[in-house]
């Protein structure tokens, strides 16, 4: 991979979407026992535009550790399919209650709840039928099942996810944030790297490299969402803006203040391109994205 600058980066992981949206548009044309209500709600949310953050880290994790896109990317639409669960259900009225996402109505204002619940709990089975079907051999297929139901679990997203909405304990604390945002953004993004390391044939080293940087990359994107949340433009970001301020949520900007949170997650890049070095050239691609992240403060 080639084209670390910013214009060359936007151009190349344009190309990686394309091909991920191909897949995940095959996945879910589904079988005929899908009644067609749950078909469209489960397609409006998946195929809704969006950044592909995670299945594309799972590519390009994959390729670092000499692996192929067309290996992996069952589990880059498997990824993608958890993350387009997670929001379905976290926009809910009982969770964040939001009624705009990816610039269009949450599935559930568009479906209303059941369909939304249900899109949900249907894109979550299927990421699982996909990456068990998808990865071979099996043994790299189970290896990637464990690793993102692990992510997805209770301890991991909907444990963040729990103490997000309830404020968790001592909330006023950075390592408390910090540990909610690890689990809640930050698990899938892990898992992410994880599974293109599994499919591409990594080593220890290498493994450990890249969870390294996924660890970092994961917070430095969650502290960049809440600078958005309070500094974005809402029709960009194609979602509400100043909502965790209204909803009474700590975030990385109310705890540290702007400047600080924009130091902290520059600190954490510098630290995930340091993590990488072990991949050598064949980090750059992970650089650039990491480096990315940041720039959308600006």
């Amino acid at each position: 991979m080639s084209g670390t600058c910013s214009s060359s980066f936007v151009h190349f992981t344009d190309r990686l979407r394309e091909r991920i949206d191909a897949s995940l548009a095959s996945y879910t044309e589904l079988e005929g026992g899908c009644p067609d209500f749950l078909r469209e709600a489960i397609r409006y949310s998946l195929l809704g535009p969006g950044k592909r953050l995670r299945p594309i880290l799972v590519l390009i994790a994959a390729e670092a550790c000499r692996g192929t896109v067309e290996s992996v990317m069952p589990a880059a639409c498997a990824v993608e399919m958890v993350h387009a669960y997670s929001l379905i259900h976290d926009d809910l009225p009982a969770m964040d209650d939001d009624d705009l996402r990816r610039g269009q109505q949450t599935c559930h204002k568009k479906f209303g709840e059941a369909a939304a619940i249900l899109a949900g709990d249907a894109l979550l089975a299927l990421a699982f039928e996909v990456l068990a079907k998808g990865i071979r051999p099996s043994d790299l297929a189970a290896r990637c099942c464990a690793a993102l139901a692990h992510a997805a679990g209770a301890s991991q997203l909907v444990g963040g996810q729990a103490d997000d909405i309830s404020g968790g304990s001592d909330a006023g604390e950075i390592n408390a944030l910090e540990s909610i945002h690890r689990r809640k953004t930050g698990a899938l993004i892990l898992a992410s790297l994880q599974l293109g390391a599994i499919v591409g044939g990594a080593d220890q080293q290498e493994r450990c490299a890249l969870e390294q940087y996924g660890r970092c990359l994961g917070l430095a994107f969650q502290i960049t969402d809440d600078l958005l949340d309070i500094r974005g433009d809402e029709t960009a970001l194609g979602k509400r803006t100043h909502k965790d301020s209204r909803q009474g949520k700590l975030t990385f900007p109310g705890l540290l203040g702007v400047d600080q949170s924009i130091a902290r997650a520059e600190q954490l890049v510098m630290e995930a391109c340091r993590a990488l070095a072990p991949l050598e050239a064949r980090a750059r691609t992970l650089e650039a994205l990491a480096r990315y992240v940041v720039e959308r403060n600006r």
